[in-house]
C-alpha cells in the first residue's frame, strides 16, 4: 500500500504507518513515541476497576496509611510483568495463552484455561458490580436497570472494535484521563498527610489478620491475571516488527509506556486509599467498607463535590474495565482452545454472577473484595508460566530473560504466592499473625 494510501486511511492505518517509520528509523523525537501508546493503557485499565474501588476504601477506612506499602510493592510487580508480557507478544507475536497451548503438556493447559476462565468471572463481577452500583447511585436507578444499561453500555464500545484498534484505544485512553482527574479533584478537596503517607507507602506493616486479607486483595486488584494475558494478545500483532532491531526498538517504547500508564495506575490506587484514610479513618468512621456507604457518608464529611466525583470515577472504571475483561477473555479462550464465542454471548455469561449476587441480596462491597481475593489465588498461574515461557530460548531466540530478570520476576511470584498460603491458612483457622 503506498504511503499515500496510508496516510489517508483510517486511525488504525495511520498509525501502523507512523510505527513502521519510527521502527525504520525515518522519524524521531517525542512525536514518536504517540503510535505506540495503546496497549499499556488498555492493560493500566484493569489497575483502576471497582475491586480496587472496595478493597481501597476497606484499607483507608480500617488502617488509614498502613496498607500504601501493598499498592507500591503491588504497582511494581505488575510494571514488570507486564512489560514481560508484552515483550513475549512483540518477539514471538503470539500471545501468552496461546504459547502456553503449545508448549505445556494438554492437561496443564486446560488446567490454565480453567482457572483463567474462573478468574475472568471474578474479574468481571467487580467490573460490573461496580459499574452498576455508581450508576444506580448516581442516577437513583434500581440495580437490575443499571445492570443493564452497562451491558449495553459495554458492547457498544467493543463495537469500535469494527474500526480498527486505534478508535477503542483513544476511548479506553479517554476513560482513564477521566479516573485520573477525579483522584486528583479528590486529593485537592481532602489534602491527606503527605508525611504519614510517604511513611506508609515504603515501610511495610501488617496489623492484624484482617490486615492480610485486605492485602492480598489489594494485590489480586492490582495485578491482575487477565491483564497479564491481555498485554501478550494487544502487543503481538499491532505494529509487526520486522528485524530484530526493530523488535529491540519497539520494545523499549512498550517499556516506557508500561511505565507511565503503570505508573498513573498506582498513584490513582495510592490516592483512593488516602482519600479513605483521610474521610474515614477518625475513630467514628472506621467501620466503613461498602462503596455505598462511602458515598452516603462523603456527602456530610467532604460535600457534595467529592461524593459526586467518586461516583463518576467509579462509572468510568466499571464500564472501561468490563469492556477490557471481555477482551481479555477472548483473547484467553481462542488462545487456549482455539476458538471464539460472540461477544454478547460472553458479556451474558461473565455477568451472571454478579447478577446472582445482586438477586440473592449478598453485600455488593464484600463480594467485590472476595472476588479480588479469588484473583491473587489464580494470579501465580500466569506469572509463573510468563517466566518460564519467557526463559525458553527456543521461545524467545535472542530475547530470553537474562537470569537477573527471571530471579527477581519469580521472587516477585513467590511473595504473592506465600501471601495467598497465609491466606488459605488463615481461613481453615490457622494462626497467621507469627508470620505478620
Amino acid at each position: 500500500m503506498s504511503q499515500a494510501v496510508m496516510v489517508q486511511g483510517s486511525l488504525t492505518d495511520r498509525t501502523l504507518f507512523a510505527g513502521h517509520e519510527v521502527l525504520a528509523g525515518r522519524r524521531h523525537g517525542v512525536a514518536a513515541a504517540l503510535p505506540f501508546i495503546g496497549p499499556a493503557v488498555i492493560a493500566a485499565i484493569a489497575y483502576m476497576d471497582p475491586g480496587n474501588f472496595a478493597t481501597n476504601i476497606q484499607a483507608g477506612a480500617h488502617y488509614g496509611y498502613g496498607l500504601l506499602w501493598v499498592v507500591v510493592a503491588s504497582s511494581m510487580v505488575a510494571m514488570l510483568f507486564q512489560g514481560l508480557s508484552a515483550k513475549l507478544g512483540i518477539v514471538t507475536g503470539r500471545n501468552l495463552a496461546e504459547l502456553s497451548r503449545d508448549q505445556f503438556p494438554r492437561p496443564v493447559v486446560y488446567a490454565m484455561w480453567i482457572g483463567s476462565e474462573f478468574a475472568a468471572m471474578a474479574t468481571d463481577l467487580a467490573e460490573f458490580l461496580g459499574a452498576a452500583i455508581g450508576l444506580s447511585l448516581l442516577f437513583s436507578l434500581s440495580m437490575l436497570a443499571a445492570m443493564v444499561i452497562v451491558a449495553l453500555t459495554t458492547l457498544l464500545i467493543l463495537s469500535l472494535q469494527r474500526n480498527g484498534f486505534r478508535a477503542l484505544e483513544i476511548v479506553i485512553a479517554g476513560f482513564v484521563g477521566a479516573i485520573g482527574l477525579c483522584y486528583l479533584a479528590e486529593l485537592l478537596i481532602a489534602p491527606p498527610d503527605w508525611g504519614q503517607a510517604a511513611y506508609h507507602s515504603v515501610v511495610p506493616h501488617l496489623a492484624d489478620g484482617n490486615a492480610l486479607w485486605l492485602a492480598i486483595g489489594i494485590v489480586g486488584a492490582t495485578v491482575m491475571p487477565h491483564a497479564i494475558y491481555l498485554h501478550s494478545g494487544l502487543t503481538q500483532n499491532r505494529i509487526a516488527p520486522r528485524t530484530n532491531t526493530e523488535r529491540r526498538r519497539l520494545i523499549v517504547f512498550s517499556h516506557r509506556e508500561v511505565l507511565v500508564a503503570l505508573g498513573l495506575a498506582g498513584l490513582v490506587n495510592l490516592a483512593m486509599i488516602t482519600m479513605a484514610a483521610v474521610a474515614f479513618h477518625d475513630g467514628v468512621h472506621d467501620g466503613v467498607a461498602e462503596i455505598e456507604t462511602a458515598y452516603q457518608t462523603l456527602f456530610p464529611l467532604l460535600g457534595t463535590a467529592a461524593a459526586g466525583i467518586f461516583l463518576v470515577s467509579l462509572l468510568a472504571s466499571g464500564v472501561s474495565s468490563s469492556v477490557v475483561g471481555t477482551i481479555a477473555g477472548q483473547i484467553i479462550m481462542q488462545g487456549f482452545v482455539g476458538f471464539s464465542i460472540p461477544l454478547w454471548l460472553r458479556r451474558l455469561v461473565t455477568m451472571a454472577p454478579a447478577v446472582a449476587v445482586v438477586a440473592c441480596g449478598i453485600d455488593s462491597t464484600q463480594a467485590l473484595v472476595a472476588s479480588q481475593v479469588a484473583l491473587s489465588l489464580v494470579l501465580p498461574v500466569p506469572m509463573i508460566a510468563l517466566l518460564v515461557l519467557m526463559s525458553r530460548r527456543r521461545v524467545m531466540g535472542d530475547f530470553v530473560n537474562s537470569r537477573t530478570t527471571t530471579a527477581i520476576a519469580g521472587a516477585a511470584a513467590a511473595m504473592i504466592l506465600t501471601l495467598n498460603i497465609l491466606l488459605v491458612l488463615q481461613t481453615f483457622g490457622a494462626p497467621v499473625n507469627g508470620w505478620l
